[in-house]
């Protein structure tokens, strides 16, 4: 495509590495395992992959907790089998992107044990440490994200130190030049072995108020809701001198040709599009979660495209989500068969689209039973279902007694419905969900228009989202019943080229076209229509 990066012509596929492909028998996935699936992903149609953190890690957090930045957990496998992972990628024309984890380290990383052995140590100001108030209380009443305080009292050195998770997640100080410098070299060491780029972790959370001042009560807060929820994080988040780093960030990126950089960024639209930066110079792709969080309804997500939109600086390329790793899956929350107008709605939009592993099979939540309770985010707070272990379950290669995920015993459970459910049995079904993905990814491929088109005529009749993809006199039509009712719905002359049912191929559509139940259509309409 003219004038584009491959990260904005191609679409990103999330591995969540422990459930992806085990390739020894333990029950965990890894390295090894994601080679032999390389070429699945090719036949997908994707065109980067994306691994979630596979450091060497104390796994409190399953790998956001790291001990070294420059390594790979034995779990996983080693140094080589990435370089090895990385050349067989390349070699089938996919992209590389690797999760950064800059926010804190593991307590037992050695910068940390340096930092907490005394007071004077040179590393004692690479971590945040304070006093306690005067009364001898907590410095202040920052929370964790993970439930209760965000300190943790160290009796060797009399002093707290701060951590935005888990007490064994303690959080860098950013605003030490030394913090900096040693992580953009951990950037730098990845780069030198090949990575594309780089998916950064809470990147929005990075500094904090160097004032340590009280967070306000949220006067609107849930008694349901997390712990973390009673608090604004007004002086803990989206500081304004987080912008500094992340235009220093780039700039380490930009020093290597044709890389990406990623950030992850939970905020409202006016403040996530404010990461791309002061001319562009922030991250190419602030990850844009709306969709992950509206109401599933033609509104709703009608007004988040137009508000997006309009959001976005001059030049500044777009990108949706519709699931990831800390989120309960697609299908989940709406349903099968709304699962799939919500593809058709991902691979139609303006921008850069991430597919979250198993969705292009339909995979739901897995039930997850206590005694299997695997995440710290549901230990902490037991009861206000914050685990995320359900959207993070072993992808079901085939309908076998382990679902061709491994021979050992599966570090969380598969799905009781694998035995339908899987890749083997969606890639013999024509109507499945795993070959709409697969047509949709080949159209847009082959659609200059749904890649690099502008988004236009964005509307709503009842419960039917519609918009156009337009590049010169091509003119796209999508056409997304979100309701479980049919539809007729008028437009230009046009001629059919692909239904959510995968049945109406080629159809010449006339003036109008009728929708099923929960179908979406993609309508190329007639020039001078």
């Amino acid at each position: 495509m003219q004038d584009l990066k491959w990260w904005q012509s191609g679409v990103i596929y999330q591995i969540y590495p422990r459930s992806f492909q085990d390739s020894n028998g333990d029950g965990i996935g890894d390295l090894p395992g994601i080679i032999q699936r390389l070429d699945y992903l090719v036949t997908l149609g994707v065109s980067a992959i994306w691994i979630s953190p596979i450091y060497p890690s104390p796994m409190a957090d399953f790998g956001y907790d790291v001990s070294d930045f420059c390594a790979v957990d034995k779990v996983f496998g080693n140094l080589a089998e990435f370089d090895e992972l990385v050349g067989e990628a390349h070699s089938r024309g996919l992209r590389l992107i690797l999760d950064f984890v800059p926010n804190h380290t593991s307590n037992e990383h050695p910068w940390f044990l340096e930092s907490r052995s005394s007071r004077d140590n040179p590393k004692r100001d690479w971590y945040i440490w304070r006093d306690a108030a005067a009364d001898g209380t907590l410095p202040n009443n920052w929370l964790s994200r993970f439930g209760g305080p965000a300190w943790e009292w160290d009796e060797g050195t009399k002093q707290y130190y701060y951590h935005s998770f888990l007490k064994q997640q303690p959080d860098l100080n950013w605003r030490n030049p030394r913090v900096r410098h040693a992580m953009y070299d951990v950037v730098r060491f990845w780069l030198d072995r090949g990575v594309d780029g780089f998916r950064v972790d809470v990147l929005w959370l990075l500094i904090k108020d160097d004032q340590f001042r009280d967070n306000p009560v949220n006067p609107g807060y849930d008694a349901g809701e997390s712990m973390h929820n009673r608090i604004l994080p007004l002086y803990t988040a989206d500081r304004p001198e987080i912008h500094e780093v992340v235009a220093a960030m780039r700039g380490v990126v930009d020093a290597y040709p044709d890389r990406v950089l990623i950030g992850e960024i939970y905020l409202p639209i006016e403040h996530l599009v404010t990461y791309y930066g002061r001319d562009l110079s922030g991250v190419n792709l602030p990850f844009n979660f709306q969709l992950l969080q509206t109401m599933w309804n033609a509104e709703s997500i009608a007004r988040i495209i137009a508000e997006y939109e309009k959001a976005l600086p001059q030049g500044a390329w777009p990108n949706w989500v519709l699931g990831n790793h800390d989120n309960p899956r697609i299908v989940s929350r709406i349903g099968p068969a709304q699962a799939r107008v919500a593809a058709m709605l991902l691979l139609t939009l303006r921008g850069t689209p991430t597919i979250y592993y198993g969705e292009e099979i339909g995979m739901n939540d897995v039930p997850i039973a206590p005694e299997q309770l695997q995440d710290p985010a549901e230990k902490n707070q037991p009861g206000l279902r914050q685990g995320r272990d359900p959207e993070r379950t072993p992808m079901p290669w085939d309908g076998s007694l382990l679902a061709g995920f491994t021979s050992g015993r599966p570090w969380l459970p598969i799905g009781t419905d694998h035995a339908r459910v899987n890749v083997k049995a969606f890639s013999e079904s024509r109507d499945s969900i795993l070959n709409l993905y697969r047509r949709l990814l080949g159209l847009r491929r082959s659609n200059s228009a749904l890649i690099q088109g502008r988004i236009d005529a964005v509307g709503v009749e009842e419960n039917i989202l519609r918009y156009e993809r337009r590049q010169g006199e091509e003119r796209i039509l999508i056409l997304l019943n979100l309701s479980h009712e049919s539809a007729r719905v008028s437009h230009p002359p046009g001629r059919l080229l692909l239904s959510t049912y995968l049945d109406r191929d080629g159809e010449d559509s006339g003036h109008s076209a009728f929708l099923r139940a929960n179908e979406g259509i993609i309508v190329q309409i007639e020039p001078d229509s």
